[in-house]
Order: C-alpha cells, then sequence, then structure tokens
C-alpha cells in the first residue's frame, strides 16, 4: 500500500468520526433503533462471554498456582488473579470476542446494504442514513461494551473462585474479601474507559467498512475481514496507550 494511500485512509477515518460527533449531538437521535442494537449487541453476545470468561478464569487461575505455590504465596493467588482480570484480562477479552463478532456482522450487514443500494435509496427518500445506521451502532457499542466488561469480570472471578476452591478450599466469602481488599476504584473506572474505547473503535471500524465498502458480494466479505482485523489491533493498541498512561499516574 503506498504512503498517500494510507494518509488518505487516515484523513477519511477521521472525517468519519468528526462526522458522527456532528450526527450524534443533531437531534433527533434515533433511541428506537440505538435499543434494537443494545439488543442485538449485548443479549446475543452474552452466552459466547459467558462461557469464555468463565474458561479464562479457571486457566488463568490454574496456571498461576504452581507459580505461586512454589513461592509459598498460594494464598495471594485471589488477589492476583483478580488484579488481572479486572484490569486487563477481563476488557481485553471482552474486547477481542466483540471484534470478533460485532465488528464483522457490522461491517458485512452495512456493506451489504452498500451493495444493494439501500443506503442510497435512504438518501433519497430524505431519511438521515448516517444517523440510522452509523450513530445508533457506534453508540450502542460504546455503550454496551463496559456493560459487558462487568459481567465478564464477575463471571471470570467466578471460574477464579471454583479452582481456588478446589486447591485450598476457599469459601465464598473469603474469596470475595480478598478480591475486594486489591481492587482499588481506579481499577474499575480504568477498566470501564478502556472498554469504552474498545467499543468506540469496533462500532466506528465496523461502520467505516462497511459503509464505504467495495462494490459487488467481495467488497462485503473484505469489509467483514477488514474490520475484524483492523478492530483487534486497534484494541491491542488501546490497551497499550492505556496501560502506559495508568503507570504513569499509579
Amino acid at each position: 500500500m503506498k504512503i498517500n494511500t494510507v494518509f488518505v485512509s487516515v484523513a477519511s477515518i477521521i472525517r468519519f468520526i468528526g462526522k458522527f460527533f456532528r450526527e450524534v449531538f443533531n437531534p433527533p437521535l434515533e433511541i428506537k433503533e440505538i435499543l434494537n442494537q443494545f439488543y442485538s449487541i449485548g443479549y446475543r453476545s452474552v452466552l459466547l462471554i459467558t462461557f469464555t470468561s468463565f474458561l479464562a478464569g479457571i486457566v488463568f487461575t490454574k496456571q498461576s498456582q504452581p507459580s505461586l505455590a512454589s513461592f509459598g504465596a498460594e494464598s495471594w493467588l485471589p488477589s492476583l488473579v483478580s488484579q488481572a482480570i479486572v484490569r486487563s484480562l477481563g476488557p481485553l477479552i471482552t474486547g477481542l470476542i466483540c471484534a470478533g463478532k460485532l465488528a464483522s456482522n457490522i461491517g458485512a450487514e452495512l456493506g451489504s446494504m452498500k451493495v444493494t443500494e439501500q443506503i442510497d435509496a435512504m438518501e433519497v427518500s430524505g431519511t438521515r442514513p448516517f444517523s440510522y445506521l452509523i450513530v445508533t451502532r457506534i453508540v450502542a457499542t460504546t455503550i454496551m461494551l463496559p456493560i459487558l466488561v462487568i459481567y465478564s469480570d464477575a463471571v471470570a472471578l467466578l471460574g477464579s473462585l471454583v479452582m481456588v476452591h478446589s486447591f485450598n478450599n476457599t469459601g465464598f466469602l473469603l474469596f470475595i474479601n480478598e478480591v475486594s481488599s486489591v481492587i482499588t476504584y481506579l481499577d474499575i473506572f480504568s477498566s470501564l474507559i478502556k472498554s469504552a474505547l474498545f467499543g468506540f473503535a469496533i462500532g466506528t471500524i465496523g461502520c467505516y467498512a462497511g459503509y464505504y465498502s467495495d462494490a459487488g458480494t467481495t467488497g462485503v466479505g473484505k469489509a467483514a475481514n477488514t474490520a475484524v482485523v483492523v478492530s483487534m489491533v486497534f484494541i491491542f493498541v488501546i490497551d497499550l496507550i492505556m496501560l502506559q498512561f495508568l503507570n504513569l499516574i499509579r
């Protein structure tokens, strides 16, 4: 890819984001469609996030236990696992799952509408396709990701509790007490902010890839693939930037 093409693409994305912020504060907001997107993004992702987060909590706890046991610090296991889950593991797992599921769905859906000229028909009919199709999806992903991350953290901690209980018969109240003693408000707020940025990136990239997809059925597939790959890359970039920022203020 040529350098000038990269700069043109970046400029186009920046204009796309700017248009989003103009439209999101330009009433009326499509509340009904936003609620529909909440259902599509949140409820339909719960089962996959539940299964993945529970297994992640079990696996991470099982892998961490031998290392702590070798130093005689097995009692620190709940504290270690809870910090890892809340600070990084929970948001990252949820973000990657949503990038694979939601970004591809958004890219393919909007790409199909672009190919079949449904978006052009909406513009001709006098409706606001950008507000109805783009703003609603980006708002929904930005709001729903933090909610899904909270749920994912709780499920992952439940999986961790199962393993900790199997190792040393730790009770529920003791586990919760040890977890709450090390998790700070900064950990919680930073996790929510990070997940909101993940959601904004997933929604923006998925919508941009689909809204400006190439003509033909190959364009739809390319839009879905691009949305997934670029969203995952941006999730890791945002995670790295947030990690460096939090290390400075801690």
